[in-house]
């Protein structure tokens, strides 16, 4: 039967979180999960809870999730990270809009579930970029919605380039380029287990504002490039 959703896991290092997020899908959701080069056997872990599994050894956040779009066969697409920050049980709230026809790309706001849940340099990076991308947008957005949803052929279409941190915001930028009705709700966000790859630490969050501010400012050399030619006689 094919699922009526798809859910992409990207995955390195981490055999501790994935049976507990593998358990917490819901019906008709199925895990596939894109193992980005990990060495601590989370490939056959997700294979023994009946996962999907696939390999892309290009490194980068972006690399990852683009596999697993390409992968998935389901009609909406969803994507989780597998760190246990974010329970599966939650993905209706984000897929379910999607499915209902009523939105394009539904992102998940994160709200921590207790005091220390989000390192502060993270927090604060993610204010910053969600500004900017207010800006960019003229939507009212306040995170970048690592737990988000969309058709999965209309993905595809989009055509997005970026293959590390900047993938989840060049995803929005687009969409919203091409009239897409974005829709924000509010999901849960817990501790992670283990570290993260991208804003677990300094260097991570300087690498993840330098590749998505970057998009940011083509993306504004892209508009202004629009602007001029219409406007040309």
């Amino acid at each position: 039967m094919t699922p009526a959703v798809d859910v992409i896991l990207p995955c390195l290092n981490e055999a501790g979180p994935l049976p507990w997020v593998l358990t917490r899908l819901p019906a008709g959701y199925r895990a596939i999960v894109v193992d980005n080069g990990s060495t601590d056997g989370s490939a056959d872990i997700a294979r023994g809870y009946d996962a999907l599994v696939v390999h892309e050894a290009q490194r980068g956040f972006g690399a990852a999730v683009h596999r697993g779009l390409l992968t998935a066969t389901a009609p909406v697409v969803a994507f989780c990270d597998a760190d246990a920050s974010m329970d599966p049980g939650d993905l209706p709230l984000v897929a379910g809009p999607v499915l209902a026809g009523e939105h394009d790309l539904v992102l998940g706001r994160r709200r921590t579930t207790s005091r220390g849940t989000w390192p502060a340099h993270a927090r604060f990076a993610n204010w910053a970029l969600a500004r900017l991308m207010r800006r960019a947008t003229g939507l009212p957005l306040h995170d970048l919605g690592p737990m988000r949803a969309a058709g999965r052929e209309p993905l595809l279409a989009l055509g997005l380039r970026d293959r590390r941190s900047g993938y989840p915001l060049e995803m929005v930028l687009t969409a919203r380029r091409e009239g897409w009705s974005i829709l924000e709700v509010d999901t849960p966000y817990s501790a992670r287990v283990g570290q993260s790859k991208v804003t677990g630490t300094i260097k991570g969050t300087i690498t993840a504002i330098r590749d998505m501010s970057q998009l940011l400012a083509e993306h504004k050399k892209d508009a202004a490039r629009g602007r001029t030619e219409r406007v040309r006689p």
